[in-house]
């Protein structure tokens, strides 16, 4: 399961590179949100038409589906570097050294694997969809209100792209803490204790008041 983790950062290339992806990543997170947000307005939109004029928002379960990639894929790359997705780490936790860094790289590179091949499926299921010599460039639209599906389709291989582009570094980072047998790589996430993660908090809320 997902715990609290920390991301170092220094001088070298790789940090570097990290933090140059990190905006990118927000920005998908902050997609997602957003989406999620507006859903809720139709949400409410949609139940007070229906209670007072009788007649629920046309086209709803239409938008639902159409902001559904957004809102289920747009920040994973983002939880991917904090570490915060979900993951099974009860063995994985109990090792240190260059033992969890082999294990880390193992799984990163499992599941670049995993996100190159569903990277180039729905990029072919998008070019499927797409077609500019038709209305809209769509072959196919929603049921409802004819939204066209393929801009949710796109959503798919961009968010997936830059997860492939976080997983690689890092693949390079707990690559390079296994070489050098590092203790707290840069641009990976290192779980923290009870008490460490304590003080982050402090200190986060200290920087907010």
């Amino acid at each position: 399961m997902a715990g609290s983790a920390a991301v170092l950062e220094d001088s070298s290339l790789l940090s570097r590179l990290d933090r140059m992806l990190l905006p990118i990543e927000r920005f998908c997170a902050l997609l997602s949100g957003l989406a999620i947000f507006t859903l809720m307005f139709l949400a409410a939109y949609s139940v007070s038409s229906r209670k007072f004029f009788g007649a629920p928002m046309m086209g709803y379960i239409d938008y639902i589906e159409a902001a559904m990639p957004i809102i289920a894929i747009m920040g994973v790359s983002y939880v991917q570097r904090d570490g915060t997705h979900i993951r099974m780490d009860m063995l994985v936790s109990a090792l240190k050294g260059r033992v969890l860094w082999f294990f880390e790289l193992v799984s990163v590179l499992l599941i670049l694997l995993l996100i190159v091949a569903l990277t180039w499926g729905a990029w072919e299921h998008f070019a499927r969809s797409f077609d500019c010599a038709r209305p809209l460039c769509s072959r196919d639209s929603s049921i409802d209100v004819g939204i066209p599906i393929w801009p949710s389709k796109l959503v798919v291989p961009i968010a997936f792209a830059v997860l492939v582009l976080r997983l690689l570094l890092q693949a390079w980072g707990y690559g390079r803490a296994l070489v050098l047998g590092l203790e707290a790589p840069a641009a990976v996430p290192l779980s923290l204790s009870i008490e460490e993660q304590a003080m982050a908090e402090a200190r986060a809320l200290e920087e907010n008041t």
